[in-house]
């Protein structure tokens, strides 16, 4: 997935269980959708804290925030509930969710942890920026907050 491009519609379960639809939520404004290789690993640990950091900037410009990776519900609710974050995190298991932003990871059929990618989707639904960097895990709530600010 580019800029400026549509962004796929999805439903997945929440880390409660609960479906959580892309074209629903963004009757409700922008949505920074992030997608992160495993819960409770360092780095990812740091990009879901700095998202749930900037909670009072994102509300203030009317952006939800949600996290996405291929771990289940279990540790989704965990995971959420150990650094309080502040937002859904849905568990795409199979990777259809990934694989259809083109953030699935495979080799040789062999299915590895989603790529560290952040899509920042207007309200219209097309992508207003794409954030892809595996080490600097900031950037990726700085740019969508900054891109969607000014959709």
């Amino acid at each position: 997935m580019r800029k400026d491009q549509t962004a796929p519609d999805f439903e997945l379960p929440d880390q409660d269980g609960k479906p959580w639809r892309l074209s629903e939520a963004l009757a409700d404004g922008p949505v920074a959708l992030f997608f992160y290789p495993a819960a409770n690993t360092p780095i990812c640990t740091k990009q879901a804290c700095h998202f749930r950091n900037l909670s009072a900037e994102f509300a203030a410009a009317g952006v939800q925030r949600v996290g996405i990776s291929r771990d289940q519900i279990g540790v989704q609710a965990g995971f959420s509930a150990r650094f309080d974050l502040d937002y859904p995190l849905l568990a795409d298991v199979d990777g259809a969710v990934a694989s259809a932003y083109g953030v699935r990871r495979a080799l040789g059929g062999i299915v590895l942890p989603t790529k560290r990618w952040t899509f920042a989707i207007a309200q219209d639904g097309r992508i207003a920026d794409v954030i892809s960097s595996e080490l600097n895990a900031t950037v990726h709530a700085d740019r969508a907050l900054a891109a969607l600010s000014q959709a």
